[in-house]
C-alpha cells in the first residue's frame, strides 16, 4: 500500500522542487547575487606584450627593477654587516 503513496510523493518532489527554486530565486538572478566591481577594469589589468618592440622595452623594465631591488638588498646587508662588526 505504501508504494503508490511513494511514487506520487516522489513525482511531486521531481515536479516541485525545481519549480520552488526558481520561484525563489527568481530571474533576475544577476541583480540579486552580482557583487559590484568584482572583476577589475580593463585598464587594472596586466596588459601582455605582443609586439617586439613591446617585449624588449618589459624586459628592459623588469631587468632595472631586479637590478634595483638588487642594489637595494646589497646595501641593506651591507648594513647589517656594519652593525655585526661594530657591535
Amino acid at each position: 500500500m505504501a508504494g503508490p503513496n511513494l511514487e506520487v510523493f516522489k513525482f511531486g518532489m521531481y515536479i516541485l522542487f525545481p519549480i520552488g527554486i526558481m520561484y525563489y530565486f527568481g530571474t533576475n538572478l544577476d541583480g540579486k547575487f552580482s557583487v559590484p566591481d568584482f572583476w577589475p577594469k580593463p585598464e587594472q589589468t596586466h596588459k601582455i606584450p605582443f609586439d617586439r618592440d613591446e617585449i624588449k622595452n618589459e624586459l628592459e623594465r623588469l631587468r632595472a627593477k631586479r637590478l634595483a631591488l638588487r642594489e637595494k638588498r646589497l646595501e641593506e646587508e651591507a648594513r647589517m654587516q656594519g652593525r655585526e662588526n661594530g657591535s
